[in-house]
């Protein structure tokens, strides 16, 4: 049995459905039996009609009583079949489906499930799925709901999984060591992964879940416990200067540091001066003075006669650090200088001469400055900016051009401070939770879509008065599925139909970089009015003047997104606006809208955000440099996994290398996809 089988020789796949399964990253056997259902269906309890409940999804047991009978409706047709059992008679009605005319036989026994509707006192289904009495491919049993792409439904990609969980009956591999299993009371492998998809109670799910949980938890844990233990019990680092005072360049500071800066600085200084490696996660946020805080390290660093390296997600945030640094730098005879994939063949090699010499102090760049070629003559310190946006291992990466650098990993993602400390298990965590005094509150209003007219005159009478507004929307192609305006289709409504009269323009994530960097650029230079885009300017440039903020369908954000993406304004002197714009009248989506409008701290927006949407979205990407979790829920999950760190810090004190426990090793790599090495 091969895991690494690709999923297009699965049985039901061919090579259609490959590309369908593909856009929901299912490539191998492996991936397909770890996409996990989102939730499940109960079909398996059959109701009497007569005890049938409006609106409620039920399963029926019934006798067809006639043939289907097909009406033509203008632009489709419509399909009615009466059913029976001992209790009373029900009407199914399917529209589109002519095929359905020679299905049923008469007085012949089927089972349906779907959402009922009473009307008039007759019982109706509409569009139900249903099996013959003696068949469960749809019915009569529980039936897992998974995430789905348009054009693929639940019950091809149930069908397919079906033929997935054949080819490894009984044939995977356990992951955890006995002692684990027992300890924890946990479920095997082989049965964990059937009931996980097709449990044939709820019971069942329930074990298989909590089985899966720990073990990509305690996975987790494991990697970054055992990163620490080798940064702290192997490694002596650098010792920097203790008569290099971090006080000494504050005073050059035309603004004052906020008290948590000051804490931060202090916190960062002793690591600094200690022989072990700094390792700090330094997470605050968007506004309260990272960047100020950097610049504090770099100064201690190179007085101390060391080189830094500053690592930025894109060449423009690159570039605005560079004019940030060497503003306050170079007046102490600090040379900063920027490397990005756009410079000519002849600087860049000038330019490496140069730090391999020591001319140069800071380096600031993109991911080009881990590329083999880029030498430090004494890096000292590395900073990598937005650590959402870079692995573990691209951080290691950096940190081996030399000696054991002190690390220093800024995000401006707010995460709950006992979640960090989980998250983060390799660093050491600072906070700064205080935004500087002369930060305008940026004020947030969440408005139904019957109030565009309004939005669009406030944003007219804005843009009048010299500012910029940036409006956001989620997805960049038309998608039957969610049926949101793509950016291009919003571009085309505001630069045709409301401003005409204003420069407008679009960026997305699927451009190439430089496109987006000089459409940012241009944004910054005010040679545009309005930029419509997608969260590609979550990670984004200050541009000062602009103060309007419009999120399209807010309610498709979690709290963390339209919070970053909300800090994109109030970075310069002006009152600053965030517009939500959202559908639905659920309380789950007036509670988000309403915590938006509350507060400003991203903190506070973080916890809630968990508690309201669980960890999925939150951590469903791969932002904080982790696998991203198939499973678990970090929220919900807390205490899980408190077992899953407490089993991982045992295991290490007996095992620091794992060099009993070669299956963890597997587990680990497997997990991390080779980003750790211990």
């Amino acid at each position: 049995m091969d895991l690494a089988k690709d999923v297009k020789y699965i049985k039901g796949v061919g090579p259609n459905r490959v590309k369908l399964l593909n856009k929901l990253k299912i490539y191998t056997l492996k991936d397909l039996i770890t996409y996990y259902p989102r939730d499940y269906e109960d079909r398996s309890k059959p109701k009497n009609i007569c005890d049938c409940v409006d609106e409620e999804e039920t399963t029926i047991e019934a006798v067809a009583c006639g043939k289907v009978v097909e009406t033509r409706l203008p632009r489709k047709t419509m399909q009615k079949l009466l059913i029976r059992d001992e209790t009373g008679t029900a009407i199914i009605t399917w529209f589109n489906q002519t095929y359905l005319k020679s299905k049923f036989e008469i007085g012949k026994k089927y089972r349906f499930y779907g959402k009922i509707n009473l009307k008039y006192g007759k019982i109706e289904l509409t569009s139900p799925v249903f099996d013959e009495i003696d068949k469960k491919n749809n019915t009569g049993r529980i039936i897992p709901i998974y995430p789905l792409t348009y054009q693929l439904t639940q019950t091809t990609l149930r069908k397919i999984m079906e033929n997935g969980i054949k080819e490894v009956a009984g044939n995977l591999k356990e992951s955890l060591p006995n002692e684990i299993l027992k300890e924890y009371n946990l479920q095997d492998i082989n049965k964990a992964i059937v009931d996980i998809h097709f449990p044939k109670k709820l019971e069942d799910f329930e074990t298989a879940r909590y089985r899966l949980v720990f073990e990509e938890l305690f996975s987790t844990q494991l990697a970054l416990l055992a990163l620490k233990n080798k940064t702290y019990n192997e490694e002596i680092g650098i010792e920097f200067d203790k008569n290099v005072h971090i006080s000494d360049v504050i005073m050059k500071f035309p603004f004052n540091l906020t008290n948590a800066q000051r804490r931060v600085l202090e916190e960062i200084e002793k690591d600094m001066e200690s022989r072990k490696p700094m390792n700090r996660l330094l997470q605050g946020d968007v506004g309260s003075g990272k960047t100020a805080v950097a610049m504090c390290a770099a100064y201690k660093a190179v007085k101390s006669g060391y080189q830094v390296a500053v690592m930025a997600p894109t060449a423009i945030l690159a570039t605005q650090h560079l004019e940030n640094f060497k503003g306050m730098l170079d007046d102490l005879d600090i040379k900063s200088e920027l490397l990005i994939s756009g410079i000519s063949k002849k600087k860049k090699e000038e330019l490496l001469e140069r730090l391999r010499n020591g001319e140069r102090d800071i380096l600031i760049g993109t991911h080009a400055l881990i590329e083999e070629n880029v030498e430090f003559k004494k890096l000292g310190l590395v900073v990598t900016d937005e650590q959402h946006r870079f692995g573990v291992k691209q951080r290691t990466k950096i940190a081996e051009k030399g000696k054991n650098p002190d690390v220093l990993v800024m995000s401006a993602t707010p995460i709950p401070r006992t979640l960090a400390l989980i998250l983060y298990g390799d660093l050491d965590i600072s906070i700064i939770d205080e935004l500087p005094p002369n930060r305008k509150k940026i004020e947030t209003f969440a408005v139904s879509k019957k109030l565009e007219q309004r939005v669009d005159a406030f944003i007219k009478k804005q843009i009048e008065q010299g500012r910029q507004a940036y409006i956001v929307c989620p997805l960049v192609e038309e998608n039957e599925e969610m049926d949101l305006k793509s950016v291009e289709e919003l571009y085309e409504k505001y630069q045709k139909e409301i401003f005409p009269e204003y420069r407008v323009t679009y960026i997305h994530g699927k451009m190439k970089p430089k496109e987006k960097d000089q459409i940012m650029l241009d944004f910054k230079n005010h040679k545009i009015d309005i930029l419509i885009s997608t969260t590609v300017i979550e990670v984004g440039v200050d541009v000062p003047n602009s103060n309007i903020m419009v999120i399209e369908d807010a309610q498709r954000f979690g709290l963390a997104a339209l919070h970053q993406l909300r800090g994109r304004v109030g970075r310069g002197e002006y009152q600053s606006y965030c517009i939500l714009k959202y559908e639905g009248k659920g309380e789950n989506v007036r509670k988000r809208m309403e915590i938006m409008c509350k507060t400003n701290d991203g903190f506070v927006i973080s916890e809630k955000d968990l508690e309201l949407r669980g960890s999925g979205d939150f951590f469903g990407t791969m932002q904080h440099g982790l696998p991203e979790f198939k499973i678990a829920n970090l929220f919900e999950d807390m205490d899980i996994l408190k077992k899953a760190q407490r089993a991982a810090q045992n295991i290490l004190l007996e095992d620091p290398k794992l060099e009993n426990h070669k299956e963890l090793l597997v587990l680990i790599d497997d997990k991390f996809h080779n980003r750790i090495e211990i």
